[in-house]
């Protein structure tokens, strides 16, 4: 009895995993939440990356598929892999719902991937030292992306709930998203796969903004030369 409860937390990895890699067969056409579900449409807000930066969604389901199979069948009782698999399981347990949730409430998607980030942010800073590659790297990718994606969320709630304008909620949503990045590479550990992420998605920004070239697309620029100099340094302190 007590091998198989062992087993569990990898089991349940693996399982929340799997739905979430394949969540998207759900909703084969979701492009971003529908400008027109906001009382005050969102159309080209300022805040959203370029179309080719949601390709990074291929390698976070790819690779913390392998990590989580790796997990079950190599080191399902290890115990530095078990502090990190509580807050993992429950991170992307909820990420299998929210491509539905988006489809028809971005104020609800809103508040799950903010709760997918926090439960993603604790698997990481649980990660295990060794096995870097199949453990902390794709968790570091996941959460990077979502400390950037949810910030993104928040600029397109203020500004579609008419809160503030979009530009206003673009810079507020940077800042926001810079805020996170920096204290979580500066104070929290090396977690260079964390910092690509952000960074990734800042110059997607700044290439959706480029012709216009606005306060956001330049905050953006330089959020995203910040986050990869904080980054270097983090791994050359490591």
């Amino acid at each position: 009895m007590i091998k198989r409860l062992s087993l569990l937390p990898a089991v349940l990895v693996a399982a929340t995993t799997l739905a979430f890699v394949t969540s998207p067969l759900l909703v084969p056409d979701f492009g971003g939440f529908d400008p027109d579900l906001f009382p005050v449409p969102q159309r080209d807000a300022p805040v959203q990356p370029a179309g080719y930066a949601f390709a990074i969604w291929g390698v976070i389901y790819l690779w913390l598929l392998v990590s989580a199979g790796f997990g079950l069948f190599a080191r399902a009782r290890a115990a530095d892999w078990m502090p990190m698999r509580p807050a993992l399981a429950l991170s992307v347990g909820i990420g299998a719902a929210w491509l539905p949730v988006a489809m028809v409430s971005p104020l609800g998607a809103t508040a799950l991937i903010w709760i997918m980030w926090a439960t993603a942010m604790v698997a990481l800073l649980r990660t295990p030292e060794h096995d870097r590659l199949l453990a902390r790297a794709p968790v570091g990718l996941y959460a990077g992306w979502l400390t950037a994606a949810s910030c993104v969320s928040v600029g397109l709630v203020l500004a579609g709930y008419g809160i503030t304008g979009q530009t206003t909620a673009a810079i507020l949503a940077l800042l926001l998203a810079l805020a996170l990045s920096v204290a979580t590479l500066r104070f929290a550990g090396n977690f260079p796969e964390f910092g690509f992420s952000v960074v990734w998605a800042l110059i997607a920004i700044t290439v959706a903004g480029w012709d216009d070239a606005t306060v956001v697309t330049w905050l953006a620029a330089t959020g995203a030369g910040l986050v990869a100099g904080v980054t270097l340094a983090a791994s050359r302190r490591a």
